[in-house]
């Protein structure tokens, strides 16, 4: 019981020293992979809402849309 406890703790213990390494070296390339992130989900919500507005509008239009970006 005592080594699986120790285990756990050492464990938790290399985790932390793992987190502190990658955001304390790594930090700027994580906040630009976060900042890429969120860019890349506010065009794809665009692209979205106005495929929507297509779709409710016109159909026809959007059934083309698909069948060209889809193959």
């Amino acid at each position: 019981m005592f080594r699986t406890i120790f285990s756990v703790g050492i464990l938790a213990i290399l985790g932390l020293f793992a987190l502190k390494f990658v955001f304390g070296i790594f930090g700027w390339l994580v906040a630009l992979l976060l900042w890429l992130f969120f860019i890349a989900l506010k065009i794809a919500l665009v692209g979205a809402v106005i495929y929507l507005i297509i779709r409710v509008v016109s159909p026809d239009t959007a059934r083309r849309l698909r069948e060209k970006f889809n193959g």
